[in-house]
């Protein structure tokens, strides 16, 4: 049974992403993800949410666990870390949490705070050994967008 570990905050609802979750589930039937949305701050957000930064992590965990899950993605278990990325994941295994592979979500360069936070390169120097899949979303990921 693979343990994946998916990291996203504005993208955790996209198409890209669900289609990489679900091909890991095809390759391995007894997949368990755990959904980690770092807080990113409000005002780095690419799209204005009222809200202080933790509760709106919080929100979007919640609707993006629900619609991983309904559309067919065992998920074992949702969390808010750190506002880094890399934060946020060195938090969950100094927890004793244990992954396989680390599936990163991020918009595209240019626009991708992640990105210019040099997230992927970070990870992979971080954990060599740890398999790092990055997952480019179109747009932050719209429901409208996956199909039925």
């Amino acid at each position: 049974m693979g343990k994946y570990l998916l990291v996203a905050h504005q993208t955790a609802e996209s198409p890209q992403l669900l289609e990489a979750a679900k091909e890991l589930s095809g390759k391995d039937s007894h997949a368990r993800f755990t959904l980690l949305v770092p807080a990113t701050p409000v005002g780095d957000l690419l799209t204005w949410e009222e809200g202080e930064t933790r509760e709106v992590a919080r929100a979007r965990a919640q609707s993006a666990a629900a619609w991983l899950q309904g559309n067919g993605v065992q998920l074992v278990g949702v969390r808010v870390g750190d506002a880094d990325p890399v934060l946020a994941i060195d938090d969950e295994f100094l927890a004793g949490r244990r992954y396989d592979t680390i599936l990163i979500s991020t918009l595209p360069p240019g626009v991708s705070r992640w990105v210019k936070m040099d997230v992927v390169s970070r990870l992979r120097r971080n954990r060599p050994r740890m398999p790092v899949i990055h997952v480019i979303a179109k747009d932050s990921g719209s429901r409208e967008d996956v199909p039925a």
